[in-house]
């Protein structure tokens, strides 16, 4: 694999947009070659899975490979297979209704490619989360051209020879390099954009589509709650609030980033979870090849720096391994009752820290939660069903997943978005493949009309008119 990386010259950047179109538009792509194009690319991922796995650990310095098979591999083979197994149904018209006021009349709405969707990844997922919208936007009907992130280089050069043999290069294009690069694709008139990362760095994408109007689907991330009740056994909590929580080294926008659980339990929750990350890491971090390490050292000095803070403030941080800052090694930390004044509570944390706070009933949970952002996640943890819709009716955020964590993401029919600061619009299923077309309304009218006598004078079709507007 050639793993050189050459920013794509600015000035490339319209002209290869330009090409995208016009070989759309000369060629819109119908049902048997969406679908085709989808079966070559689940079979060249499917062949390169090891090959994906590398990449991906190179980047990070290490990361499980069996978190890729399952997070970058498993994920959209599984989205790919919905997307085909559903794709005639999704292009067939949809009949609607006009109402007795316009009979004989009928409707229909269609979905329709709308041309070129852009497509801006992030590094923690850099094939899941590049080749999941891509995927889509083809079974739509679209061209697309693909941004990934400077940051996993050795994963955008297995994207590049990917998607090189499975797409002719006016159906689908690949532009790599820094921010300078990245904005200028963001300011591109792309037919839509699909932007994954920072809420930050989704407003400077927002402000550079504006001027063209480009339709956003922005999944950006913030603060997800967990919310332990009083009724759910800590020690399975913990198991799962481990599993999202330390999954790819806490470096996924929808991991639990802190969690809210009765004061008399938290250090059971504490204890429980100290348990968990012996038995899923053993007793040393740096020799388990299960435990993924932060992508940069910028990243890492972030996560320093909320720990750093913590015991600054007096915090209590408990560390449940051995850092290795020259491994970029972080290891699962806890830090107990930290205020909204310490910086872990004020950004979204991304990484394996994770703050846990008392609190004395579920209303105050409920009040804390809602005193923030809107999350892209929420993880209610209850047997009881009527605790469990006290949440729901009084919280609102991008999804949920009831007593458990991060599956929600994996369910095809579940779309998967934000709500205000956590993101705009959703895809995966249907929810993309509409997000990705025109829903295009059509009427048809009969060859008679009611309407064709609304016209004046007037009062020569009064009946009608009494008739309509009754």
């Amino acid at each position: 694999m050639d793993t050189t990386t050459i920013a794509t010259p600015i000035s490339e950047l319209r002209p290869t947009l330009d090409r995208l179109r016009a070989a759309w538009q000369a060629h819109k792509p119908d049902r048997a070659q969406r679908s085709a194009d989808l079966l070559r690319l689940r079979q060249a991922l499917k062949r390169r899975l090891e090959a994906m796995a590398q990449a991906i650990a190179a980047d990070f310095g290490h990361r499980s490979l069996h978190e890729s098979r399952i997070a970058d591999g498993m994920a959209v083979l599984n989205e790919i297979d919905h997307l085909r197994r559903h794709l005639r149904r999704w292009m067939k018209p949809r009949r609607v209704g006009v109402g007795w006021r316009f009979l004989p009349a009928r409707a229909e709405i269609r979905a329709e490619p709308v041309g070129v969707v852009g497509v801006i990844s992030p590094w923690n997922y850099p094939v899941n989360l590049a080749l999941i919208p891509l995927a889509t936007a083809i079974a739509a009907g679209n061209h697309v051209y693909l941004k990934p992130s400077e940051h996993t280089p050795r994963t955008s050069a297995f994207l590049r020879e990917l998607l090189a043999e499975v797409f002719p290069d006016g159906r689908v294009a690949l532009a790599e390099g820094g921010a300078e690069v990245a904005a200028a694709f963001a300011a591109l008139p792309f037919d839509h954009l699909v932007f994954t990362g920072s809420t930050a760095v989704g407003r400077k994408v927002m402000a550079a589509a504006a001027p063209n109007l480009t339709p956003l689907t922005l999944e950006l991330g913030g603060k997800s709650p967990a919310i332990v009740c009083d009724d759910y056994p800590l020690e399975l909590a913990a198991a799962r609030l481990a599993t999202g929580k330390w999954f790819n080294g806490g470096q996924t926008c929808i991991a639990p980033d802190y969690v809210l659980v009765g004061a008399a339990r938290r250090d059971a929750l504490v204890q429980a979870l100290r348990t968990q990350v012996r038995a899923r890491y053993g007793q040393a971090l740096a020799g388990n090849e299960d435990y993924s390490r932060i992508i940069n050292a910028g990243q890492y000095a972030r996560l320093q720096g909320y720990v750093d803070d913590a015991r600054a403030r007096g915090l209590e941080v408990i560390e449940l391994g051995q850092a290795d800052p020259a491994q970029r090694l972080f290891p699962p930390t806890l830090v107990l009752e930290p205020g909204d004044d310490a910086t872990v509570m004020q950004e979204e944390i991304f990484g394996p820290v994770f703050p846990i706070r008392s609190v004395r009933s579920l209303d105050e949970a409920i009040d804390y939660v809602n005193a923030h952002d809107r999350p892209l996640a929420l993880y209610p943890f209850s047997h009881d069903r009527a605790q469990v819709e006290r949440i729901l009716r009084a919280t609102l955020a991008g999804g949920v997943c009831v007593n458990d964590t991060l599956f929600h993401f994996a369910i095809n029919d579940l779309p998967f978005g934000g709500i205000g600061p956590s993101g705009m619009g959703a895809y995966h299923g249907r929810a993309g493949f509409d997000a990705m077309s025109k829903q295009l309304p059509i009427l048809w009218q009969a060859r008679r009309s009611g309407g064709d006598l609304l016209k004046p004078p007037y009062r020569q079709a009064q009946w009608l008119i009494d008739l309509i507007v009754r």
